[in-house]
């Protein structure tokens, strides 16, 4: 596993990475070819940053 991010701006930069990320997968999916696997995996992504998040949120720094 890789070494806990602690700083706020660091957290925050690896989130809007995340995010950004996450918006490249979803403009890159054909709604029209989409199907339930590609949206299971959206939704995946969406779970691990809301994880994240909290995770941050009950880091003392």
């Amino acid at each position: 596993m890789g070494k806990d991010i602690t700083d706020k701006d660091t957290q925050v930069v690896f989130l809007k990475q995340r995010l950004n990320m996450f918006m490249d997968l979803l403009d890159a999916i054909e709604p029209e070819e989409a199907d339930i696997d590609d949206i299971d995996r959206l939704l995946e992504i969406i779970d691990e940053i809301e994880l994240k998040v909290r995770e941050f949120n009950n880091r003392d720094v």
